[in-house]
């Protein structure tokens, strides 16, 4: 998102951390609830069009939303979606967009009221990492002509009772309405946002062998150091990198394994 959009979502996500500063409000129940306003959005074009009209005053729209979503969804989720709609946005698409967030957020915050964050944040990523390696699992759960509800039955058999419900209701969330992304991408951006509820940020790590609890820590601070915020480690086993590690944190690589110094050896050489 850029300019507008940017702005409005920043201001959602200030009101939506006020809400669910407080306890009382249940939040699996808004989650669910911006779920279906985002389903709702995301398949009635014409009326997601109107809500993010730059030409109609923020208080009409808002009237409007609240008139629709009356007596389907709570209070605190017209009162989200009211301030979403009188935001300007730069493209009608990043109104759904910000939706969704808002609705995975409050998963994960039913999540950390559970003390279960770190789980749904390293299940996450461990999902991810099963399904790029299993073209067949990846092709059941992306197939178009799939149900939701065989879907649905097909996360449940992978991650009932083996994961957090939260997990669970994420990604069937992610493969049920995808909404254009790739199940990689989307487990992706769900495991970021999981980090991001504790100013974390997520670093994937690839050794040739498992790391002790003290190489993590040690790993840990060093990265905390050098980029001046908490890191989150989600840690990956390859023995093609023959050892060393290797640190992804968003698009900057940091190579410290073998493979990649007999790599950069070989070009030598060969210029």
């Amino acid at each position: 998102m850029n300019g507008a959009s940017r702005e409005a979502l920043a201001a959602a996500r200030e009101r939506f951390d006020a809400l669910t500063d407080n306890t009382a409000v249940d939040a699996t129940k808004l989650a669910d609830e911006l779920a279906a306003v985002t389903a709702l959005l995301d398949r009635e074009v014409s009326l997601r069009r109107v809500l993010t009209d730059p030409a109609q005053p923020g208080e009409a729209k808002a009237t409007l939303a609240a008139r629709v979503l009356g007596g389907q969804v709570g209070g605190e989720t017209i009162d989200l979606v009211s301030g979403l709609v009188r935001s300007r946005w730069s493209r009608s698409r990043d109104l759904v967009d910000s939706l969704e967030e808002l609705a995975s957020a409050a998963d994960l915050v039913a999540a950390e009221r559970a003390g279960a964050l770190d789980d749904v944040e390293d299940e996450l990523f461990r999902f991810g990492r099963i399904v790029s390696s299993s073209s067949e699992l990846r092709g059941a759960l992306t197939d178009r002509r799939a149900t939701v509800s065989a879907k649905s039955g097909l996360v449940g058999e992978l991650l009932g009772g083996r994961a957090d419900q939260r997990t669970e209701r994420l990604v069937i969330r992610l493969v049920t309405h995808p909404r254009g992304r790739s199940l990689e991408a989307g487990l992706d951006e769900l495991s970021k946002l999981a980090a991001a509820r504790r100013d974390r940020t997520v670093a994937v790590v690839t050794s040739a062998v498992p790391l002790s609890d003290r190489q993590k820590q040690r790993l840990g601070d060093a990265l905390g150091k050098l980029y001046g915020r908490k890191m989150h480690l989600n840690l990956d086993v390859d023995p093609e990198v023959l050892g060393g590690i290797s640190v992804r944190i968003g698009d900057e690589v940091i190579n410290g394994t073998i493979a990649d110094r007999l790599e950069e050896a070989t070009r030598r050489m060969a210029g």
